[in-house]
């Protein structure tokens, strides 16, 4: 196996802590000595040991010295005290003789200082194997951790024809079974999940992660409205999870985003409905969009589309994404990609 081959080993492993670590990144590391791997590890919550640590254990319990081995991270080290003592001096204590970092972290603790330390202490460092998937994989946190502000998905099901729901608001189901486990998986990894006031009172979604079941880490729950208030929301919600809050220009998205921010929401899901989705557009807070389309044709002047709000005057209004993916989900199609380039 060749660098690249171990690094996505390492990077299956960083996906484990799926939805786990907030406001930590996922980091997935692999130790090899003499072309086997002899130990694996990833970050499974914030505070408890990081990949590289958790590696170096599972090599000393199966009895391999590490000396002279070569460690394979998906995210440089840590080079500072938090609440876990720093990778970095771990790695050279454990004799390891050379290390391979997929994707640098942009955090201005950490940027850099890794790979001059590391090779500060007689260590090969390589950089940048297989970094865009180790990137794609936390980009939301490095959103967080450069702007203070969430990373911002804007997710919609849609028909093929565009449109999310009949006139009289009744959407279910528009996309398959596939297609809304997916859904699950987002919320897995969302500190919260943002839907409008109408979509509420039509839908009445829990907007809780329902698989796995008895998952630990619920989202919290954020409603936008103008007209409801938090007492209101115990009639939907009986647990009290739930806020409200009125977003009517650019600036108070502005606000949210970073008080949201410094309060540890370091992904924020948009669910919908049409006109919250085209608010959180205009406003240019959205980075990332995912549609999930069904192949129907719902049709209807009146039906629901995803986007509402003020109807543009030419194409030159219409927004590009980035780094467009498509794909297929049960029977349903899935186009993603950035509102923003990065």
């Amino acid at each position: 196996m060749n660098d690249s081959a171990y690094m996505l080993e390492a990077l299956a492993l960083a996906g484990m802590g799926w939805g786990l670590t907030n406001p930590n990144p996922m980091v997935g590391t692999v130790l090899v000595k003499d072309g086997e791997i002899i130990g694996r590890g990833f970050h499974r919550k914030a505070g408890e040991a990081h990949a590289e640590i958790n590696a170096l254990n599972d090599a000393e319990r199966h009895g391999c010295c590490t000396k002279g081995a070569t460690l394979y991270v998906t995210l440089e080290p840590c080079s500072t005290y938090g609440r876990t003592p720093p990778c970095t001096e771990a790695i050279i204590a454990a004799g390891i003789s050379r290390v391979v970092i997929g994707s640098m972290d942009p955090n201005p603790k950490h940027a850099g200082r890794a790979e001059k330390l590391l090779r500060d202490a007689g260590i090969e460092v390589v950089c940048g194997v297989e970094n865009a998937g180790c990137w794609d994989l936390n980009k939301h946190f490095f959103r967080w951790i450069t702007t203070g502000k969430p990373f911002v998905i804007l997710k919609m099901a849609t028909t093929l024809d565009g449109k999310t729901a009949c006139a009289n608001g009744e959407s279910r189901w528009v996309t398959g079974s596939e297609a809304r486990r997916r859904v699950q998986k987002w919320r897995r990894l969302a500190d919260a999940v943002m839907i409008g006031g109408n979509t509420l009172r039509t839908d009445h979604p829990m907007l809780t992660v329902r698989e796995p079941e008895n998952w630990e880490c619920q989202p919290r729950r954020i409603i936008v409205s103008s007209s409801l208030t938090n007492e209101d929301l115990t009639e939907y919600f009986p647990d009290g999870r739930a806020e409200v809050v009125d977003l009517p220009t650019a600036a108070a998205w502005d606000e949210y985003l970073t008080e949201a921010g410094k309060n540890g929401v370091t992904v924020l899901l948009i669910e919908g409905g049409s006109e919250l989705a085209s608010s959180a557009v205009n406003a240019g807070v959205v980075d990332f969009v995912e549609f999930h389309i069904s192949p129907k044709l719902l049709g209807g002047r009146e039906s629901i589309p995803a986007l509402g709000g003020e109807s543009p005057l030419s194409m030159d209004e219409a927004r590009k994404l980035y780094r467009v993916k498509s794909f297929t989900c049960g029977d349903d199609i899935i186009i993603n990609g950035f509102l923003r380039e990065c």
